[in-house]
Formats: structure tokens, sequence, C-alpha cells
């Protein structure tokens, strides 16, 4: 396991180079700089991240244009996830605008979803997951996720978390920039808030199953 030493300047280059040319002869002349700015460092970053966390997943850099109107075939960021339930989990992103962390749910559907809004309405673990989203907007992090424009079936439209229940995912997040990200100090800085993430994802993993 290599030591994560931060993320180099190339790194950036190359995302702000690929989103001006996301061709297929740019990525097979560049893929070195990639495969050793950006896929390595994202790799030891897990690698130094797992002992606590959980083992990260760092995904491919190929978008599916199968069905997309989008057909530029690679990614402009490089992600990687660590699970703590299906599609929940903490993320963590590299791109031309430099770092950005995230924690939540991404995806729920059927009974699953069914079982976070009823736990979102329940009066003593909703209250609870109220608290914890307010202090991580207290600290800084971006509460976001797909929601219904109406009141979900099943619920009031006068419940007091309504805004709360529309949610068909749950996001928390925030970015780093791209200031001082060629430091391991950002090991520190990932590993702080995912730690402060820690009690969404967990909230989220203990009600959805």
């Amino acid at each position: 396991m290599s030591a994560f030493t931060g993320f180099p300047v190339a790194a950036l280059d190359f995302y702000d180079d690929l989103e001006v040319d996301n061709t297929r002869s740019f990525w097979e002349k560049h893929k070195p700089v990639y495969d050793e700015s950006v896929r390595q460092p994202m790799t030891a970053l897990c690698d130094s991240l797992a002992p606590e966390f959980g083992d990260g997943k760092v995904f491919r850099p190929y978008r599916d244009v199968r069905f997309a109107k989008d057909k530029t075939p690679y990614k402009t960021h490089q992600g990687a996830f660590v699970a703590a339930g299906p599609a929940t989990g903490w993320y963590v992103e590299i791109s031309a605008r430099g770092l950005r962390v995230g924690a939540g749910f991404y995806e729920a559907s059927g009974e699953r979803l069914a079982r976070i809004r009823a736990a979102m309405a329940d009066d003593r673990s909703g209250p609870k997951l109220q608290r914890v989203l307010r202090k991580l907007e207290k600290d800084g992090f971006e509460i976001s996720g797909d929601r219904l424009k109406t009141s979900p079936r099943g619920y009031d439209a006068d419940h007091p978390r309504i805004e709360l229940l529309r949610h068909k995912q749950l996001l928390a997040g925030r970015s780093f920039g791209f200031e001082g990200l060629d430091s391991p100090d950002v090991l520190d800085r990932v590993r702080a808030d995912w730690r402060a993430l820690r009690p969404l994802v967990e909230w989220v993993a203990r009600h959805a199953e």
C-alpha cells in the first residue's frame, strides 16, 4: 500500500483539459497522468481511510453512454465510495474544481425508502435526524438530494417534518476547493469530515434495513 501524499496539481490540470477535449485520443495520450496523479492518490487515500471506515471503491473513469444524450466517453471527476449499507455511505471526489466530500444515501426505492420515511416521521428518530442535519449545516455542510415536489403518499402536507419526508435522496457534503490538495494533510481533513458525517450515515443504515 502506497502512502497518501496528496493530489498533485497535475490532477486538476488533467481534468481541466479533459473537460475541453473529452476524446479517446486525449485519454490515451494522457492516461499515464491519470494513473499517476488521479487514480493512484485516490486509491492511497481510500487505503488510508479503510481501517476506520471500511474498504473504498474507486470508480471507473468511463461513462455509461448507452442511454445518455451526452456521448462523451469519460467522467470529468474521479469518485470513490465507502459503503455502510445499500447505496449508503461516504464519498470523496476530485475534479477540476478541487476535492469534495459527502455522505448519505443516493438511492432508495420501494420498501427501503418506506422504512426511511417511517423513521423520519417517527417522533423519536425523526427529530434526531433533524438535529444531525442542523449540526452538519452549522458546521458548513450543504444538505441536498432529489426531493418530491409534493407530499409522499400517506403523509399529510402539514407534517412537522414534511420537507424531510420529501427526500428521495439525502446527502450532505462540502467542497475543499483546490488549494493545498498536494499535501498529505488532505487525509486528515477528509477523515475529520467523514467522522462528522458518521451520524448521518449511521442513522440511514440503522433505519433503512
